[in-house]
């Protein structure tokens, strides 16, 4: 009984949108949405021996340094980071915007522990040389901290 309960819950929270991708979770929290139903939120924690990077108003883990594809991109108030798979963030609506490198399908992306703005999804690229980018993270430097073994 208990195990299926469990899955019913994670089924439901995949199906509400869930996490920015399928990592494991190890720590819940209750909250009330308006309409007086109860959201299980599950924050992910990347392994300890991992370089992480993390939120730097609640230190949610965003990010493992594995994962960082580029240091040069700019994001809207300052310099940013392009990573390939993100935790602990949702996504919100996709529109399109004209960034410094064209035309461009973005969805603004917040931290899902304390609903701070880090950036945005690349959802898709319009110009071919920028395909690369699709299904890839941008996290404003000014949102993040290192953690773990970055002496």
């Amino acid at each position: 009984m208990r195990i299926t309960f469990l899955y019913d819950l994670l089924f439901q929270e995949a199906a509400n949108g869930g996490h920015a991708n399928g990592q494991s979770s190890s720590s819940a929290s209750s909250s009330s949405s308006g309409s007086g139903t109860m959201v299980k939120t599950f924050q992910a924690y990347l392994p300890p021996t991992n370089r992480t990077y993390s939120c730097v108003h609640c230190r949610a883990h965003l990010a493992s340094h594995d994962e960082l594809i580029s240091k040069s991109f700019q994001g809207s108030q300052g310099r940013a980071y392009l990573f390939n798979s993100v935790v602990n963030v949702a996504c919100g609506q996709a529109e399109e915007r004209v960034l410094l490198t064209g035309l461009h399908a973005v969805a603004d992306i917040y931290c899902e522990c304390c609903k701070t703005p880090l950036g945005w999804k690349y959802e898709h690229a319009f110009e071919s040389s920028q395909k690369y980018k699709e299904g890839k993270y941008i996290i404003e430097l000014a949102h993040m901290i290192k953690e773990n073994g970055w002496d």
